[in-house]
């Protein structure tokens, strides 16, 4: 068995009709929104999607922009990139900061009480205006020869990690504005040799998010838990595919031995 992977569980599911609160993570809606049945065999019925393998190098780009920003929050400083985009804020200092960047500790909460649901995120920065106003800022990492942008049609899932983001700062009694930020930074190959060392481009995407569909969301993931019955696989969930695939050449391949 893998040391990383359990195929089945028992712990960490829903339970019909429970009273006691049950964590729903941002991760975890993203997944909802995705495919309701990945979803549903995860968290009510104990059967996990294997997980990928770490991106170590992203990993590591992750801690070096929080450990930069750092020194300016400590500072009350614009980092230089804010002044070059003309962002009128600096990173946002408080007693927190550390404990909502801890995804896997629980990060940033808050308590759903219609649904019962902990609703969980780590966010990787805040900033914070003049006015009091905190944006939520999103670290990512790539390298690829063209510019970098938030258009293509699977990047919904980072605007959605946004805006989660957004609503639970906004329910733990923040003023948050509608525009967040992405630091994306793209790693240089056009480069002679290698050298030991890789080189970045580094750009501030601006994005407008709307939470207006978290909470229908938790509401309708309410459902999807408390139905016996396994919701039909998304037609796009490469992982539900493979499943009925080899279901479908397991039946054959039996049929002809029979």
């Amino acid at each position: 068995m893998s040391e990383y992977y359990r195929p089945r569980r028992s712990s960490n599911l829903y339970t019909p009709g429970s009273a006691e609160p049950f964590r729903v993570s941002r991760s975890k809606i993203d997944l909802f929104l995705n495919c309701p049945r990945c979803f549903y065999l995860d968290r009510r019925l104990g059967v996990a999607q294997p997980p990928g393998f770490p991106f170590s190098l992203n990993a590591a780009v992750d801690k070096l922009l929080k450990k930069e920003f750092d020194i300016h929050r400590a500072q009350g400083t614009q980092h230089p990139l804010m002044r070059a985009y003309k962002i009128d804020a600096v990173p946002f200092d408080h007693p927190k900061m550390e404990e909502w960047r801890d995804s896997l500790g629980g990060g940033i909460r808050y308590f759903h009480a219609p649904t019962k649901f902990l609703v969980t995120g780590g966010v990787d920065d805040l900033w914070v205006n003049p006015g009091g106003e905190i944006s939520v800022v999103d670290y990512k990492a790539t390298a690829k020869d063209s510019e970098v942008n938030i258009d293509a049609a699977w990047q919904i899932g980072y605007k959605r990690q946004m805006e989660v983001y957004q609503w639970l700062f906004r329910q733990n009694g923040f003023t948050v504005s509608d525009a967040g930020y992405f630091v994306y930074v793209n790693g240089k190959t056009d480069r002679k040799a290698f050298d030991g060392k890789l080189e970045f481009d580094v750009k501030i995407l601006p994005y407008r998010g709307n939470d207006a569909w978290v909470e229908p969301t938790l509401y309708e993931i309410l459902r999807c838990l408390e139905s016996d019955q396994l919701p039909a696989p998304a037609k796009d969930c490469d992982f539900c595919n493979y499943r009925a695939a080899v279901l479908a050449v397991e039946k054959s391949a039996g049929r002809k031995r029979g």
